[in-house]
């Protein structure tokens, strides 16, 4: 793949995440069945369809590239550890955000190369807003009614610096952390919209010490990177992709001024 492919990628797959979004609206308007899977997380109508939407327009687009989906995550790592590029997929990212009908929820597609993102598209069906992210290139938020503009995380941080944290996932143990940083606002929001609310510089701080799974983050991760912040694991390491067997990733941090030491105030959470 040379080079400048990621970027030249980017209108289809703002097209096809679009089209998903679409076909999720439907059934959101609707009432709609909500299943729970194995590990108890919610599974809807509209997780499936745009599912079938991305799959069968990636396959068209690049049918040499692997896909891999939330909703078909059983390939085996003896076949994903020999993929150097792959679509990373989460149809519908903030399930929770879906049923209770608060509009938070995001189609996240992206492209891993080299166990790190390249490329990432982040589409909120509600509200129209597309996020995008070329890595080493630029990071762009689009809209229905606005111009597509670039966009940049926010250095230095303000003061009081604001921290955004999960709607659906509250962790009591997070304030401690938090006390050590100083003054801070925190701002509560759904699916990969926390990420994209850094790299558009609207907040200056992610912690997450839950659980999330690597399609949770790969096309926000993109984005970040592309608007100049970081994610790091709690060791001080990039967040990596398909290195093992398990999609659970470490706990993390999303960084948008990385002149402080945000990582100081997580030593008891190692």
């Amino acid at each position: 793949m040379p080079d400048q492919r990621p970027a030249l990628l980017l209108p289809e797959l703002k097209r096809i995440a679009h089209e998903a979004g679409e076909a999720i609206l439907e059934i959101y308007g609707q009432e709609f069945e909500v299943i729970e899977k194995d590990d108890s997380s919610p599974l809807t109508q509209a997780d499936l369809a745009s599912h079938r939407v991305i799959r069968d327009e990636l396959a068209r687009l690049t049918p040499d590239i692997p896909f891999l989906s939330e909703e078909s995550a059983s390939i085996p790592f003896s076949t994903r550890s020999q993929w150097h590029e792959y679509w990373l997929v989460d149809p519908l990212d903030g399930t929770k955000e879906f049923v209770n009908r608060n509009g938070e929820f995001t189609v996240n597609i992206a492209l891993i190369r080299g166990h790190a993102p390249a490329l990432g598209v982040v589409h909120v069906p509600v509200s129209g807003v597309t996020y995008t992210g070329v890595v080493s290139e630029t990071a762009r938020r689009s809209g229905a009614g606005e111009t597509e503009r670039d966009i940049r995380v926010r250095v230095p941080c303000a003061d009081p610096m604001v921290v955004v944290g999960s709607r659906s996932h509250a962790n009591p143990a997070l304030e401690g952390h938090l006390e050590n940083l100083g003054p801070f606002e925190l701002v509560s929001m759904g699916s990969s919209l926390k990420f994209c609310l850094v790299a558009e510089g609207k907040a200056d701080f992610y912690p997450r010490l839950g659980p999330t799974c690597e399609w949770d983050t790969a096309a926000a991760h993109a984005v970040v990177l592309a608007a100049g912040g970081n994610i790091v694991t709690l060791d001080g390491e990039p967040l990596r992709y398909n290195e093992k067997e398990s999609f659970l990733n470490p706990e993390f941090l999303v960084i948008a001024d990385g002149s402080r030491d945000w990582l100081g105030a997580f030593d008891g959470a190692r």
